[in-house]
């Protein structure tokens, strides 16, 4: 697997999966971006913008096993991640495994159960195992975690723990489509179904993973991620005294990986071997508009962390000249 022929599959499954799905080039990006660099996605929009659909499709066009769960009040832990179960018969217990055991796994309105039940994503996300009755059992290779929520509605539903909420690596908003997009989506929704062929197989889908972590970040864009996470935690630090009052907390080091990781993979399905700043600018908000919390008094004045997080932009300043590394990579 070289540099080249993973941009032409991840082309490839991009391709098919747009022949079902309408539009949403950015959150389709992000979806790539997490696939290729192992982390997992936390989706925000209204109902009926493709977010189940395209995580669907994609299973589809990589040959991988998808499982949707829909969060309700009433769940409980053992619902995600299976339990022991007792035989009268034999007098035995035997574990089944819950639904967490997919390569694809879309958590459908994750806001809607309570924090026990968030919670027990956890391990599965950080670890890629789930453990029953003290036994570990892996999940299967590869995992991406995709979660939604609806930012309407609020009655009924739980805010995610903050450890939850920092195991994801991009939080993506999915806006409504355009006027033109929209008649495409009603075109196809009244005409004959696509149907998606798989492109790509799980074992592919593993050996492009292990390229994005071969791919060169040189130690300034490095540099540029930590002054940009650091700037969340110590604003002061960074001539940015005036958001301090804005922020009850910045990003965690996880923030500082995902944004390295996602250029990385970035960097690779643009074909390069070596990451440029843009590639990690353009990851910015996604990476970080979870991992602040912001004030009361930044509520009351309708500041954002999307806000905050643009002000921070603006402040800290990308490498100067574009990092360039001409060395192939190659699996």
């Amino acid at each position: 697997m070289t540099v080249d022929t993973t941009a032409e599959l991840m082309e490839k499954i991009l391709y098919e999966v747009k022949r079902v799905v309408v539009g949403q080039d950015a959150f389709l990006e992000r979806v790539m971006v997490a696939l290729l660099a192992q982390g997992h996605l936390l989706v925000e929009g209204v109902p009926g913008l493709a977010k189940t659909l395209t995580v669907k499709t994609l299973s589809n066009t990589v040959s991988g096993s998808f499982r949707r769960i829909q969060f309700t009040p009433d769940l409980v832990p053992a619902d995600l991640i299976g339990t022991r179960i007792y035989n009268q018969k034999t007098g035995d217990f035997s574990t089944a495994l819950g639904p967490v055991f997919a390569n694809l796994v879309l958590a459908d309105e994750i806001n809607r159960a309570p924090a026990k039940v968030q919670s027990a994503l956890l391990e599965v996300m950080q670890e890629r195992q789930v453990t029953i009755a003290g036994v570990s059992y892996p999940v299967p290779s590869p995992f991406l975690v995709m979660a939604t929520q609806n930012p309407v509605e609020t009655e009924g539903t739980y805010p995610l723990p903050e450890a939850q909420v920092d195991r994801f690596m991009m939080k993506v908003l999915v806006t409504y489509p355009s006027d033109e997009e929209e008649f495409i989506i009603a075109e196809r929704a009244i005409g004959a179904p696509a149907f998606v062929q798989p492109v790509a197989t799980t074992e592919q889908l593993a050996a492009m993973q292990r390229l994005a972590r071969q791919v060169y970040v040189d130690p300034s864009i490095i540099q540029y991620a930590v002054r940009l996470v650091s700037a969340t935690r110590q604003p002061q630090q960074h001539g940015l005294a005036d958001i301090g009052r804005f922020i009850t907390y910045g990003a965690s080091p996880r923030a500082t990986i995902n944004l390295v990781e996602g250029a990385r993979a970035l960097a690779l399905m643009r074909r390069r071997s070596y990451v440029l700043p843009e590639d990690l600018t353009l990851l910015v908000p996604d990476v970080l508009r979870h991992r602040i919390a912001v004030t009361y008094e930044a509520l009351s004045e309708g500041i954002s962390p999307d806000d905050i997080v643009a002000r921070i932009m603006s402040r800290v300043a990308p490498p100067a000249k574009p990092i360039q590394h001409d060395e192939k990579i190659a699996a």
